[in-house]
């Protein structure tokens, strides 16, 4: 059996969340736009599933666009919605689940939503999360019998603590028809 040291295995050891929006006559203009408003449109995306490593550290979007070199190749998980249907609501958002427990990884969702508000985005995004954290650790979940308001966090099992979070962006496509895309991501740094 080959045995591959750590250090060469590509896990990230940060990451960051964004989010953008961006209006254009042409849907793929609007979508770099959004990408631009997010700070990440010179970078190669290539997006991948859902999970968060343990011990990979969140720091600020500031902090984490600096490391960002144009060209890169950029690893995300990427939520993104796009309209042209006047007055349309539409949302994107990354919903986190992320164990107490430091060496156990945490889990990250994508939602792309139509008339939904970025407060109900975000929750959709973080229980389905907490939802596919609670599925691969083999533990029951029931978001409503779960939640603990008082604390702001799920509790999974006696020992499984989770904390969630999310970053949401939605507009409201303008009267004229101009396609809008929003989109959020949590974007890893090596």
């Amino acid at each position: 059996m080959l045995i591959v040291p750590r250090s060469k295995l590509l896990v990230p050891r940060k990451m960051f969340f964004t989010k953008g929006v961006g209006s254009h006559k042409f849907e793929l203009r609007s979508f770099e736009l959004a990408l631009r408003d997010a700070g990440i449109e010179k970078c190669n995306l290539v997006q991948v599933s859902s999970i968060l490593p343990p011990g990979c550290q969140t720091v600020s979007r500031n902090e984490g666009l600096k490391e960002l070199i144009p060209g890169m190749l950029t690893f995300c998980v990427l939520a993104r919605c796009s309209s042209n249907e006047p007055h349309r609501l539409i949302a994107a958002s990354i919903g986190a689940a992320i164990a107490s427990d430091p060496n156990a990884h945490g889990y990250l969702s994508e939602h792309h939503a139509y008339g939904e508000t970025e407060k109900t985005a975000g929750r959709h995004a973080e229980n389905l999360a907490a939802a596919m954290l609670a599925s691969t650790l083999g533990i029951e979940f029931d978001e409503d019998k779960s939640w603990d308001d008082n604390k702001k966090e799920y509790i999974l099992a006696s020992d499984a603590v989770v904390r969630t979070t999310n970053v949401t962006q939605s507009t409201v496509i303008s009267a004229s028809g101009t396609y809008s895309t929003v989109i959020a991501a949590a974007v890893f740094i090596f």
